[in-house]
């Protein structure tokens, strides 16, 4: 999962576009102006040879061809064509004269070439004999095409004598110039692919410039994140990554001390709540005294004051469990509760919570024996006890408790029989002094048994959820792990 996580990472990195980006745009640059070059090139090369090869052969023409007698025979035409063929710059000659005996040819030259070789339509437009006039004073013109007969350039030129004379042809090959284009082209190739190669290079060095403090202010984010409040950056230079870096370290310096500010009130809100219950703790431990003795003669005493005395004695008690309370939630604050661990038989202990608190009678006990949790019993009587009490509170009896095992982890459910908790209130069943006293009867707990049981689960490494049975009645599920020790080593290890 994880290498996958890294490989997407990787190919959505702004390294990678960077590079892509500077790669794209010096490809597209060198491949426009390769294309350019080529091209420039090929037109001039091909243009500078036709022009000569096609100048030259229409001087011969002039000079050779134009000589001729006006019925030349075989001989001479041949004569021609190679003295013709002899003086040019490397191509073939082929002369043609339409006689009273026919068609008289000579060629000459280094291809073999002969009438075939000629296109039909260079043919029929060599032989197009055109109106003469102001603008025109030739009724023959030269023509020429490029032709690739069996996959190799060759220039084809004609023209005709005027007045009727001999038909003369050019053959030329073209593969030395087509040889020196090929080798042009590798060469734009070539520096195509440094250009690219190049380019990545520059990318590399600017994703480098630009990435290195990028990747600083990430790491300091997360040091920061990671509760370095202290941790700041080196700032050099003047640019916007300098700014940038510049504006972390005031934001983390305004941080710091905002967080400083705050775990000093929370500090000192947690002391004066501690030194609180604990200073209580005394004259409460005296009252609770008097309580219980009052309570004993509640009996004997005047019916007037009776009611008076057993409201003392039942708010004595619950301001005695709120300081208790009080003083579980600080040290869960502070950091300072702890597990004793231990070996225990759940069902045993389940029972044990029952049975010290007699509520025998309204419970339902569903558990097989000998599941042994190594846990903080204590603190699971503890969790047991606001669970169980909660239910039969504000659900009513019979209170259904289900112990079992799924793999490595225990699951404690608890069931009332009530009409189940508002969808409205289920997100706060758990907070701090909360009652969700429009929805039921009013209670005299102090509003944190569930924080305390799910701060005892959390401790654990578990967790308590609520929420509301098919059947109906609220429904508490606790998943603690069945080997706690096992999970607080596991948790240190890693």
């Amino acid at each position: 999962m994880i290498p996958a996580l890294l490989a997407g990472r990787r190919w959505t990195s702004l390294r990678l576009r960077l590079l892509i980006v500077f790669a794209l745009v010096a490809l597209t640059a060198a491949v426009s102006a390769s294309g350019i070059a080529y091209w420039l090139n090929r037109e001039a090369v091909l243009t500078r040879t036709q022009d000569a090869a096609l100048g030259d052969f229409r001087q011969e023409m002039q000079n050779r061809a134009a000589a001729l007698p006006a019925d030349p025979t075989a001989q001479e035409i041949q004569r021609t064509a190679e003295l013709m063929a002899a003086s040019s710059p490397g191509y073939s000659v082929l002369l043609v004269q339409e006689g009273k005996d026919g068609q008289v040819s000579g060629a000459a030259g280094p291809d073999a070439f002969g009438l075939g070789d000629v296109p039909k339509s260079l043919r029929d437009a060599v032989d197009d004999r055109q109106k003469t006039t102001a603008a025109n004073d030739a009724e023959y013109h030269m023509y020429w095409q490029r032709t690739k007969p069996g996959g190799n350039p060759y220039l084809v030129g004609g023209t005709r004598i005027v007045g009727g004379g001999l038909t003369g042809y050019m053959y030329k090959s073209l593969a030395q110039e087509r040889d020196d284009l090929n080798a042009l082209a590798w060469s734009l190739t070539i520096a195509t692919g440094l250009a690219l190669l190049g380019s990545a290079l520059l990318a590399q060095a600017a994703a480098r410039t630009v990435l290195k403090p990028v990747q600083r202010l990430g790491d300091a984010a997360r040091r920061l994140g990671e509760g370095e409040l202290d941790h700041r950056l080196d700032v050099s230079g003047t640019d916007e990554l300098a700014d940038l870096a510049h504006t972390f370290n005031k934001t983390a310096e305004a941080l710091e001390k905002k967080v400083a500010d705050m775990s000093a009130r929370e500090e000192s809100s947690r002391r004066f709540v501690a030194d609180m219950s604990h200073e209580l703790r005394t004259p409460l431990t005296a009252l609770t005294a008097v309580a219980e003795v009052l309570e004993e003669e509640v009996d004997d005493l005047d019916p007037m004051i009776a009611p008076a005395v057993a409201l003392v004695v039942s708010e004595t008690r619950r301001l005695n469990d709120l300081v208790e309370n009080l003083m579980e939630v600080t040290r869960f604050d502070a950091g300072t509760a702890r597990l004793v661990l231990d070996d225990v038989d759940v069902a045993d202990q389940v029972t044990a919570c029952i049975d010290a608190r007699a509520w025998l009678d309204a419970v339902e006990l569903d558990a097989e024996r000998g599941i042994v949790a190594r846990l903080d019993p204590r603190r699971l009587d503890v969790i047991l006890a606001n669970l169980i009490g909660n239910a039969l509170k504000h659900g009513g009896s019979p209170v259904r408790v289900k112990v079992v095992v799924e793999g490595e982890w225990l699951v404690i459910a608890v069931q009332d029989n009530g009409p189940g908790i508002p969808e409205d209130v289920l997100p706060h069943v758990f907070d701090r002094f909360y009652k969700a006293s429009a929805s039921r009867p009013k209670s005299d707990g102090s509003g944190l048994g569930l924080s305390i049981a799910v701060e005892n689960a959390h401790i654990h490494g578990g967790d308590i959820t609520a929420a509301n049975a098919p059947g109906g009645g609220a429904l508490f599920t606790l998943r603690l792990p069945v080997d706690v020790g096992k999970v607080i080593a596991g948790d240190q290890d890693a």
